[in-house]
């Protein structure tokens, strides 16, 4: 891991939001989800992001992510601002930079674990036998060196939550945003994917931006920021 050429300068922050404003419009009126937030996230560093539902939480991530467009404000991504990309070159830089992990794991019923998490290597150009051995890498590495083989359906909630974190890591992007990743899975398992997200952590030096309800897991990482009210806060008292 981390053997990718890098183009992200020493020094610059992986995530630079300034400004950003999202609203939406319902009939004659505007509904603001959230307005003139800032985050900076460096490399390497961890950060939770709470609050009630309804807040913005996943909206946020998905700006972040280059899924949504902010209303106003600027966001940067290793230097780069994402929404002045054309739809196809978010796209490539995406695959590049960040990878994604959801509550529900979206994986492709219809291909094993390893092809699974091939895929984000394939699709970036990479020859399907280099990406096996990466992939095959990244399952050894969350513990499921014995399930490469296995579709989604065979596999337990925990195991197939795994399986989508290997993917998100597959590519070594900078940052991996993370909805919910503990959320619909029971608290055994989803104690067992904390201490696996701290482990990578500690071992990639990967920056982690997670939306989460879990205050375990968000007292676990490195930042507590609060979105409550269209602001984003630092949180008192961890949460």
């Amino acid at each position: 891991m981390n053997n990718k050429p890098q183009d992200v300068k020493p020094g610059v922050p992986v995530i630079c939001c300034s400004g950003v404003t999202r609203t939406y419009k319902e009939g004659p009126s505007e509904l603001t989800i959230f307005s003139d937030i800032s985050l900076t996230v460096a490399a390497g560093e961890t950060v939770a992001i709470v609050g009630s539902s309804g807040a913005g939480k996943t909206t946020l991530l998905n700006l972040l992510g280059g899924l949504d467009r902010p209303s106003s404000g600027h966001i940067e991504i290793c230097g780069r601002d994402i929404h002045r990309m054309s739809e196809a070159g978010r796209a490539r830089f995406r695959n590049r930079h960040l990878g994604f992990v959801y509550q529900f794991h979206h994986l492709l019923p219809e291909f094993s674990a390893l092809e699974n998490v091939m895929m984000p290597c394939t699709l970036g150009g990479m020859s399907p036998q280099s990406a096996a051995g990466k992939a095959q890498q990244l399952l050894a590495r969350v513990g499921l060196e014995k399930r490469l083989e296995h579709k989604p359906g065979e596999l337990s909630g925990g195991e197939r939550q795994r399986v989508a974190i290997a993917r998100a890591l597959v590519n070594e992007p900078e940052c991996v945003l993370m909805d919910e990743p503990t959320g619909n899975l029971d608290e055994q398992t989803g104690e067992s994917v904390r201490r696996l997200i701290e482990s990578l952590r500690d071992q990639l030096g990967i920056a982690f931006v997670m939306v989460t309800h879990d205050m375990k897991m968000a007292n676990s990482l490195g930042r507590v920021l609060r979105l409550e009210q269209g602001r984003l806060e630092e949180a008192v008292g961890g949460g």
